[in-house]
């Protein structure tokens, strides 16, 4: 497997991952304990503690950028786009995806959160545009 591919998979790992522990940790737990029925969960409705809204935040972020990331990896794949600098690209995306989404989940929102949030947003988007560069230019 390559590293894109390998990123590629991590990327989509992690918003399972993030979409267990949280939105789905939460609302199993209440389905399965009786505290609340499968349909109490309004997707335009903000409800649950904090750390669930966080959550379900982190796992929409992710979701949002996935497809990006994809088109971006398949492409390079497809016109055989290859080397360190694409490889280093794909591993920042996919190191800041994971600590941006972190930040996100475990901390409560505050300016300073939200601007490391944002430095870890922009990590990827440089890198991403980046990568695209590179496959465009190949």
């Amino acid at each position: 497997m390559t590293v894109l591919y390998g990123t590629l998979l991590g990327f989509a790992l992690w918003t399972l991952c993030v979409l267990t522990f949280t939105v789905g940790v939460h609302r199993w737990s209440r389905i399965l304990t009786g505290r609340a029925a499968i349909h109490e969960f309004p997707a335009h409705a903000p409800t649950g503690p904090d750390w669930y809204r966080r959550g379900t935040r982190a796992h929409a972020n992710c979701i949002e950028n996935l497809p990006v990331y994809g088109a971006i990896v398949v492409t390079a794949s497809s016109v055989g786009a290859s080397g360190l600098l694409l490889d280093a690209l794909a591993v920042s995306v996919l190191a800041a995806r994971v600590v941006q989404s972190l930040v996100h989940m475990a901390f409560v929102e505050t300016p300073r959160t939200v601007s490391v949030r944002f430095t870890f947003y922009c990590v990827q988007i440089v890198a991403m545009t980046a990568m695209a560069v590179i496959v465009f230019r190949h």
